[in-house]
């Protein structure tokens, strides 16, 4: 008998026996904790929950809580492992299959087919339904489905910019179902291939171009939901992977015009990632209560420092896995210093800074977990009352001045690109610069690069150029150049054992 795709278990064992909404109770309503499979979206009540679990599944370690953000950045050459827990270490010495895992697979599917299953219903009518709210749910659905496709595709196929085929076949993009899987016939005989990266990149930009329409007219308050700037602001982040500049710079610029997020500068800027919720975020996970919150092991927070809070350095907190390199302690001027005595006592330490203000979001961790005190993060840390549980910034409105100054670059309107630049620099507290061409590209690069460090992006920056991966700071051969098939993660090998059309990266 063959075996079926387990990518799409899930779905079916969900659909079957689990809740729709099991995952979605805690985005401000009050869903009924379990449905059952006959009619089980026809009521607005169950849409809107299960919309809420689409939601939720971006809080998991997989996605948001952790691994799009701190484990892309140990693949990339943003910092070092302190092996105070012995996580990210394989991945930042981009060890063979340390990597995007299984675990970012399956949830990004099962997370895709819920919203195809509420799509499906929504094809089909929802009782008692208003015009506006069957807009708006399409909206939020398609700007979800949207964001997992693409963060699936930049994780497991080339960027359009940048793609290595020298020798090879192309692996493709990922499979793309655009319909739900309620029944085991279904998942059994799906068996979905790799789209072209050109379909999945097509796919998206229609999902966002009508999440952009419906939203316009109907949208719930908060950043923790899709509104039509926040899809903006991904159109323009997805553009600029796709190398689309003309769409990057004009997306930038209607999510910049929108009333959704502030760009801040100058220490209100450091000030906005102690609020709890991101005054920049133009889409943020939401992290509501302490019991969604990852915990002191995988958490963000446990992720980046060894804090507990920024009251007591003493007191212990997480373990502080992942700090920054050299390279980016020279890019805000910090060291070390004492700054009262006794020296035992972690209160009397903190950094010297330079005028970037983002200095401000780095300090001296502790010594409690015996490894030494650290130059740490604290961009994640305690910032809803709880520990282990900020709200997680997606999309900041000052990334869309950094894409338009790219997009612009590319488009050949220097000066424009340098003025932005220029702008932008002056919100960080930075004097202006003047260059042209390749420098200007790179010092936009810089940028992201210095804006982005613990947020997840620099990874995806140097994929989208070809660029190798320069690690020799951690070790003489800890260098993988673009050609490698490091580059790509696998493909989870039992989706591939269960699928007779879905081709494995190379190296695997």
């Amino acid at each position: 008998m063959r075996k079926m795709n387990s990518l799409y278990n899930y779905a079916v064992a969900f659909v079957l026996g689990l809740s729709v909404l099991a995952t979605s109770c805690n985005l401000d309503v009050d869903p009924r904790q379990s449905i059952d499979a006959d009619g089980a979206l026809n009521t607005p009540d169950a849409l809107e929950a299960s919309i809420n679990s689409v939601y939720g599944r971006l809080r998991a370690e997989s996605t948001y809580g952790r691994d799009l953000l701190a484990m892309a950045d140990a693949l990339a050459d943003v910092g070092r492992t302190t092996n105070n827990s012995g996580r990210l270490i394989g991945e930042n010495n981009n060890n063979p299959n340390a990597h995007f895992g299984a675990g970012f697979w399956q949830n990004s599917y099962f997370a895709i087919n819920e919203a195809n299953l509420i799509l499906d219903q929504l094809a089909r009518g929802v009782d008692g339904a208003s015009a506006a709210q069957l807009a708006r749910w399409e909206g939020e659905v398609k700007f979800l489905r949207a964001l997992w496709y693409f963060n699936l595709v930049k994780v497991y196929a080339y960027m359009p910019t940048a793609i290595y085929t020298p020798g090879i076949t192309d692996e493709g993009g990922v499979p793309m179902p655009l319909e739900g899987s309620i029944t085991s016939d279904i998942a059994f005989t799906r068996n979905s291939p790799r789209s072209s990266i050109q379909e999945n990149y097509t796919q998206i930009y229609s999902d966002l171009e009508d999440a952009i329409g419906l939203l316009t007219t109907s949208s719930r308050a908060g950043v923790q939901f899709a509104s039509a700037p926040a899809a903006q602001a991904l159109l323009s982040r997805v553009a600029l992977y796709r190398g689309d500049w003309a769409t990057a710079r004009d997306a930038a610029t209607a999510a910049l015009e929108s009333n959704v997020g502030t760009v801040l500068g100058g220490m209100d800027y450091v000030e906005g990632w102690r609020a709890s919720i991101h005054p920049e975020s133009m889409f943020e996970v939401r992290v509501q209560l302490a019991a969604e919150a990852l915990g002191v092991n995988v958490s963000l927070q446990s992720s980046y420092t060894a804090l507990l809070n920024l009251d007591n350095k003493n007191a212990q907190g997480g373990w502080g896995d992942f700090v920054a390199n050299q390279t980016v302690l020279n890019f805000f001027g910090l060291s070390q210093v004492q700054i009262g005595e006794p020296a035992s006592n972690n209160n009397n330490w903190d950094v010297t800074r330079n005028e970037d203000v983002r200095g401000f979001l780095f300090t001296t961790g502790n010594t409690v977990r015996n490894a030494g005190r650290q130059i740490e993060s604290i961009k994640f840390i305690s910032k809803n009352g709880f520990a282990f549980g900020d709200n997680i910034p997606v999309i900041r409105k000052s990334e869309m001045h950094l894409n338009r100054a790219e997009a612009n670059y590319q488009l050949g309107n220097e000066g424009d690109a340098l003025a932005e630049l220029n702008a932008f620099k002056g919100l960080r507290g930075l004097a202006p610069v003047t260059v042209s061409g390749e420098d200007l590209l790179e010092e936009i690069l810089l940028e992201r690069f210095k804006e982005f460090a613990f947020e997840g992006h620099r990874f995806f920056d140097l994929k989208r150029y070809g660029r190798d991966l320069d690690k020799r700071y951690l070790g003489p051969t800890n260098f993988v150049a673009f050609d490698d098939f490091r580059i790509l993660p696998p493909i989870p090998q039992r989706e591939v054992d269960g699928n007779v059309n879905l081709n494995q990266n190379r190296g695997y």
